[in-house]
């Protein structure tokens, strides 16, 4: 089976079955948030991926798309198991750990074979968010994240309609 963050995924995003969840078309998302890919670095045999995502909506809104089953199902990927607190059980098809939480500020998630993924959310003037996102492993090819980062978009646009 292959992996959520397999840019190899053979099945559409907007199938159901598609471990994401359904997802319409993406359109323009200037008005609903930005993304901004920044450098990738080497640590030894890892490879690290800067992201900076800008919402117009607050902290808490960004943070359950983020850091919650529901919520990182509507972009990402099923999360089953998923403890919500240091050390908890997360599962996005494949065994993984709550690595770092600090609620509505960092969530990170480590997953055997797919390395470390890490949100760190700021609140941003005068009421939106910024997200400072980071995946490290040892796969030297993009996973494909600015397509999943405008499902993420999306979905924290579509929270509450």
């Amino acid at each position: 089976m292959t992996h959520p963050l397999d840019p190899l995924d053979p099945r559409d995003p907007r199938d159901p079955a598609h471990p994401a969840g359904p997802t319409g078309p993406i359109g323009p998302i200037g008005s609903i948030g930005a993304i901004e890919k920044g450098p990738v670095e080497t640590r030894g045999n890892a490879y690290v991926r800067h992201y900076r995502l800008s919402f117009p909506q607050p902290v808490d809104k960004v943070w359950a798309t983020v850091a919650t089953s529901e919520g990182l199902r509507a972009w990402l990927a099923v999360a089953e198991p998923f403890e919500p607190r240091l050390g908890g059980a997360v599962g996005l098809q494949g065994e993984g750990r709550i690595t770092a939480w600090d609620v509505e500020r960092v969530a990170e998630y480590t997953v055997q074979g797919r390395g470390r993924v890490r949100f760190h959310l700021e609140p941003a003037h005068p009421t939106g968010t910024t997200v400072r996102f980071t995946h490290e492993s040892d796969e030297a090819t993009d996973p494909g994240w600015h397509a999943r980062f405008e499902r993420l978009v999306r979905a924290v646009a579509d929270q509450g309609r």
